[in-house]
Order: C-alpha cells, then sequence, then structure tokens
C-alpha cells in the first residue's frame, strides 16, 4: 500500500536560474523563464523524501493531522555544496520553529549569523561561507523592503523562496563574513529591515500593489544601498547593479486582481484547491464549486504532518459575497 502520510519540510525552489545553461530548453532556445517549478518537500514515516510539484494548473488535496507540529531535524555542512540532513532521532515535538532544542544545537547553519562577529564554526561551514556571496535589496507585494544575502550557488533561488516581487543585487563580495558586515551597515544606515513576515508576505498578495510602483520603490531604495556601499570602507566586495529575475509561476500571484485571504485554518482539517500561481511558498489558487481565487501560505504547513489524497477539499465560503 502506498504510504499517504508526510512530514513536510516546506516549499524550495531548486530549479536552475533563468539564462543558465541548466536553465535552457534542449535545441538552443530562449531561456526558460521560470527557472524551474516550487516543490513541497515531503518525508514519509520511513525517512524517504518524496518532491511534490506546484506547478500552475496542479491539484493539492491533504488533510492535517492532530499532533501540532514535529521536529524536521538539522544540517551538517561539510562545503559550498556539501551538506547531510540529519533526520531527527527522536522524532521530537519542534520546540524552537521546526526543530527540537537538540536539534537546533546541532545544526551548523544557526551558527552563521554569529560568524561576522567572531564566532566560531565547524571547518564545513567555514568552507560554505568563505565562497562568493550577494547582496540584494527585495521589495515584497505590500511593498514592504528588505535587505538580505545569498550564497553564490543560491543567488536566484533564495529571492524566489523568499516570495520578492522585484529584487536588486547591490553587492558581490568575497565570503559571507563580509557579505554580513555590508548587511548589518544597511540595516542600521538604511533603515533596511532583515526579514519579513511570511503572514505580511501572505496578506499583501491579496491586494498586491502595482508592479510599476514597487519596481520604482526597490530601484530608490538599492540605489541608496549603493551609495552606502560606496563609502563603507570595507575591502573583498565590489558594488554591483543587477536585477534579479522573478519566476514566470510568481507572476500571476504578483499582478493586481480578484483574490481573498484563505478562509480555513491550514493547522487542521481537509483542504483541496487547484493552483494557478506561486509566489516563495504562498500558491493562489481557486476553490473546487468557486470562481474566486484565495491566498493559500503553504509556509504554515512546515513541519505539520499531512494526508494527501485527492479527495481532500476545502470549503467554499457559504456566503461568498461577504468576501468582496
Amino acid at each position: 500500500m502506498t504510504d499517504t502520510r508526510y512530514l513536510v519540510h516546506g516549499v524550495f525552489w531548486d530549479g536552475a536560474p533563468p539564462g543558465s545553461p541548466a536553465g535552457r530548453p534542449s535545441g538552443g532556445g530562449p531561456a526558460r523563464r521560470d527557472g524551474g517549478t516550487p516543490v513541497m518537500r515531503l518525508q514519509d514515516r520511513s525517512g524517504r523524501f518524496r518532491e511534490l510539484a506546484l506547478d500552475a494548473g496542479s491539484r493539492l488535496g491533504f488533510s492535517v493531522a492532530a499532533g501540532g507540529k514535529a521536529c524536521l531535524g538539522h544540517h551538517k555542512v561539510h562545503g559550498p555544496a556539501d551538506r547531510d540532513h540529519v533526520l531527527c532521532r527522536a522524532q521530537a515535538p519542534a520546540a524552537r520553529g521546526s526543530q527540537c532544542e537538540r536539534c537546533f544545537v546541532m545544526d551548523d547553519f544557526r551558527l552563521i549569523h554569529d560568524f561576522h562577529r567572531g564566532g566560531g564554526v565547524p571547518q564545513g561551514l567555514r568552507a560554505y561561507l568563505m565562497q562568493e556571496h550577494w547582496l540584494y535589496v527585495a521589495t515584497f507585494a505590500g511593498g514592504a523592503s528588505k535587505v538580505g544575502t545569498a550564497s553564490n550557488l543560491r543567488k536566484w533561488n533564495r529571492l524566489a523562496e523568499q516570495g520578492a516581487v522585484v529584487a536588486r543585487y547591490v553587492a558581490r563580495a568575497d565570503d559571507g563574513r563580509v557579505v554580513r558586515i555590508l548587511e548589518d551597515m544597511l540595516t542600521r544606515d538604511a533603515g533596511l529591515p532583515q526579514q519579513v513576515r511570511s503572514a505580511a508576505k501572505a496578506a499583501a498578495l491579496v491586494a498586491p500593489v502595482p508592479g510599476v510602483e514597487l519596481d520604482e520603490l526597490n530601484r530608490r531604495l538599492a540605489g541608496e544601498a549603493r551609495a552606502l556601499l560606496a563609502c563603507a570602507g570595507v575591502e573583498g566586495f565590489d558594488v554591483v547593479d543587477e536585477r534579479w529575475v522573478r519566476p514566470g509561476l510568481a507572476d500571476g500571484a504578483c499582478r493586481p486582481g480578484a483574490r481573498h485571504a484563505y478562509p480555513h485554518d491550514l493547522g487542521a482539517g481537509g483542504h483541496g484547491f487547484r493552483i494557478t500561481a506561486v509566489s516563495g511558498s504562498i500558491a493562489v489558487a481557486a476553490l473546487d464549486g468557486s470562481e474566486l481565487e484565495f491566498v493559500v501560505n503553504l509556509g504554515r504547513l512546515k513541519a505539520r504532518t499531512v494526508e494527501l489524497g485527492d479527495h481532500h477539499t476545502s470549503e467554499v465560503p457559504a456566503v461568498q459575497e461577504s468576501l468582496f
């Protein structure tokens, strides 16, 4: 019997960036616009992983098991492109976001944020951090903006998973220490935060600000960031002016349209809908029996156990007119 019960590890964009050799179709045609399709990464009860594609037109049906969130394990980093995902041996409840206390302490990535302040890191994580990194300014659907960093290997994918509407790279740094010094400087001197909450991103996609306004805002903030970087007095980086290419699958989510917040709690019960667009870990979806589109924050399923099945559906709101 095929197992339909899975622990959700999250939504990932692991496709090749637009314009890269891996992002081009066979036959030498033009670069793929989307750079890959996002997947929901699922772990079955034996510890094996499955990736469920979240493409336009695909239907996602599931019920959420009782019991709250479970630990997703931890990572051991061996180099820029070499890491192990170690599953939680105790299969413990999550105590810190999506980890138990033991896995949180053992996770190499938790040490990243203190590395540029002199914090010690394991040799493998140091090799990861010493690769080329990029500094960006990203703007989201409601106009909230942030500064962030991405390793060279995850330069495009990082912003795809963040769910940015528009973003520009403002610096290329020799390593992860320098890029985080610059990131802290822009937070301090330009007032750019380093985080935008997932709930705020989802709420903004219900009524996105027109793209031309977001692009102008991002262009201005990125220009101000470059001006500050030019006077930083820090070695080991170059100021750059490069625009990030948004995934094609996200275009429909980022355009203004008639859509509504998903009316059901993703922490329990049965759900089913057809995906029309995806931005980061947030889907725009249609419910069975309704012509309305809803914004569904699939990130809220992370660390929860679900049972997949096409028979699961989301109840259509009884009085649809109240949503307008």
